[in-house]
């Protein structure tokens, strides 16, 4: 077992040698190929070319490894539930059930319950450390953290019926994280926030018996069912997973949303910069990667501390560098304007820039091999989380009762490093492209004069015709960023307004779609609107925990045209989708009220009955449907057709 700090020396990773044959130097239209076939992110592009021809490894090549796919376990019929198993359909060999009888429709629908329970674990676990840190943070057991928006903790409170008058700020915030983390296992028989959604929306769930009871309670059901001998219907196993899944977005998701907000402030807008470009050859390069803000703020504060400047210029650099990766990324652009680096599939080039010190990672989206790419580099993986310990990783296990003391050590790590580099190994491939970001419900409404109504005044006069919330990681299966930022694009000249998390919201503001200039890609209503106020027309909401952000705003927009979040004129699309937490997402957008569009394929294709379910016969259940569409422009049509109807509903 290696030690608290030990590192693992790696080989350089190689591809085979018959492709390395073909990358030499003697075939530039080769390399030329790869590279345009990988991405349409232009600062991505030159490392990728170096990593090419350097034979380093990244998810491109590993995906390329493993192709051709198991075609059984691409149509979600293969089974390996229990010890009876593995088994798979295969209908023209007679196989037509599994040893334990289970079907083509029963086997997809529990592979499909199982996968959504597993991204509404892995957000809904998220959000519960965050409150179990503003619980600590409230009785004084935190060690640096403090309430930064009370005025959003006194709205919790004031949901949950508690008094604030006279009440100490940690008082508050005691009371309202004790009844957080009950959220997780009530007995009341409902989630709190789920009374923030329209009346008519909620009347939806009710008469489908899908509104969730608690966080905890509706996964632990999921696995229950997904357990041989249990669950034997795959529609009841299909309504529960939409029950999950807003567990996960009206319960643990938007929980950690509000928590990170009252503790580390809620996104006012502000600007920043994206790309793999905002590495600086003279300073510290540190990244955090992951996505629990708990960690990532505490390591900007440490940043500033005097001793660790003066102790980074005794090393030979100008500073200390912080930029964020993926989600906890996207958390420290929207509320301190800390440059991102880039997205999901930015992670091992970023390190092979040669410019990065220490990659700092807690849980989540994280590729296990980033220490076999590190090994090619000076680059420190330090690992936190005791849930996410990485093989070749250092680990510095990071507890809110120690959060300075880790943070410092880390970045002391880093800095120690730094001479390490090798300045012949540096490449630092283009400039950062400027984004505004910080478009929070609070941001927004205060951008449109503390009210939504101009808002929905603009759709109901057709200057916007509608809203679509672009969300979801990347995928190797479409080009990196090319699904975003094509989708996005014909979705604004359409005059139909984005909101975007995650991912898709980097990808966007690598693009250049996250400036205000990008409005005069707009169609004429949308253009003016944003010309006007001075915005981009696509609008970064957060991380993927803040795709709950949307369901709030969606939320307030039905409220204030007085209907269910099923009529409103507005859709979703995952184009680059890939974890389980997209497949939690997308369906509490469905079971929401919000017809979604998602690029690749999920593993559902193997029982014609639940695609019918999930594409149409969920449209009588809880008034939406999912749509596949993986070509970005096709996908813009389907949402176009969509945010038509409604208004034709609605008679706008």
């Amino acid at each position: 077992m290696p030690g608290k700090h030990a590192k693992y020396v790696q080989r350089k990773i190689t591809v085979p040698d018959i492709e390395r044959a073909k990358m030499s130097l003697m075939n530039p239209a080769f390399i030329q190929q790869k590279i345009d076939e990988r991405t349409v992110d232009e600062a991505a592009k030159p490392v990728i070319e170096t990593m090419l021809r350097e034979g380093i490894e990244t998810v491109w090549d590993r995906f390329e490894q493993q192709q051709p796919p198991c075609r059984y376990c691409s149509e979600g019929i293969s089974c390996n539930r229990c010890a009876m198993g593995p088994c798979r359909i295969i209908p023209e060999h007679y196989r037509v059930r599994g040893v334990c009888g289970a079907d083509a429709d029963l086997i997809v629908a529990r592979n499909l319950l199982d996968t959504i329970a597993t991204g509404a674990a892995a957000h809904s676990d998220h959000g519960r450390e965050i409150i179990e840190t503003l619980y600590k943070t409230a009785i004084g057991e935190a060690q640096g953290y403090e309430i930064t928006d009370l005025e959003k903790l006194k709205r919790i409170a004031g949901e949950f019926g508690f008094e604030t008058e006279g009440q100490s700020t940690e008082e508050i915030a005691r009371q309202v994280s004790l009844a957080l983390l009950e959220e997780y296992g009530t007995i009341k028989n409902f989630i709190q926030f789920t009374a923030r959604a329209p009346q008519q929306t909620q009347e939806v769930w009710d008469a489908a018996g899908i509104r969730p009871r608690s966080v905890d309670r509706e996964i632990v059901d999921a696995m229950h069912r997904i357990q041989m001998g249990v669950g034997a219907d795959y529609t009841t196993m299909l309504a529960h997973g939409l029950r999950t899944a807003l567990g996960d977005g009206w319960g643990g998701s938007l929980m950690a949303t509000e928590i990170s907000d009252v503790m580390f402030g809620t996104p006012t807008i502000n600007q920043s910069w994206v790309n793999l470009g905002v590495v600086k050859k003279d300073q510290v390069n540190i990244s955090l990667h992951g996505h629990n803000p708990v960690l990532s703020e505490m390591i900007v504060r440490a940043a500033e501390d005097p001793g660790l400047l003066d102790l980074a210029k005794s090393k030979g650099a100008a500073g200390i560098n912080l930029v964020g990766l993926c989600c906890t990324g996207n958390e420290l652009l929207m509320r301190k304007g800390i440059p991102q680096a880039g997205n999901h599939f930015n992670q091992e080039l970023l390190i092979a820039t040669g410019a990065l010190e220490v990659m700092i990672i807690d849980y989540q989206c994280i590729f296990p091999s980033l220490p076999r790419t590190a090994s090619c580099y000076h680059t420190h993986i330090v690992s936190t989380s005791p849930k996410s310990k990485v093989p070749g990783s250092l680990y510095y296990g990071f507890y809110p009762e120690t959060a300075i003391d880790t943070a410092k050590e880390i970045i002391r790590l880093a800095i120690e490093n730094f001479p390490n580099r090798n300045p012949d190994k540096v490449l630092i491939p283009a400039d950062p492209m400027k984004v505004v970001t910080g478009f929070s419900v609070e941001a927004i409404q205060a951008a449109l004069g503390g009210t939504f109504k101009p808002l929905v005044d603009a759709i109901a006069a057709g200057t916007i015709r509608g809203a679509a919330g672009v969300v979801g990681c990347n995928n190797p299966k479409v080009k990196h960023d090319y699904g975003h930022v094509t989708l996005g694009k014909e979705l604004i000249k359409r005059d139909i307004l984005l909101v975007e998390t995650g991912c898709a919201a980097i990808a966007s503001g690598k693009a250049g779609l996250l400036r205000p200039e990008a409005a005069k890609l707009a169609g004429p209503g949308l253009r003016e609107i944003c010309e006007t106020l001075g915005i981009p027309p696509v609008l970064h909401m957060g991380s993927c925990v803040d795709c709950s952000r949307i369901l709030v705003l969606a939320a307030e927009l039905a409220k204030t045209l007085g209907v269910g979040i099923h009529q409103l004129p507005i859709a979703g699309a995952a184009p680059e989708w890939y974890s389980q937490k997209a497949v939690s997402i997308a369906s509490y957008f469905v079971a929401s009220g919000v017809y979604t569009v998602l690029g690749p394929m999920p593993k559902i294709t193997g029982s014609g009955n639940v695609v019918h379910l999930l594409t149409e016969g969920l449209n009588d259940v809880v008034k939406a449907s999912f749509a596949v569409e993986p070509d970005p422009v096709k996908a813009a049509e389907l949402i176009d057709r969509h945010i038509g109807d409604k208004r034709t509903a609605l008679g706008i």
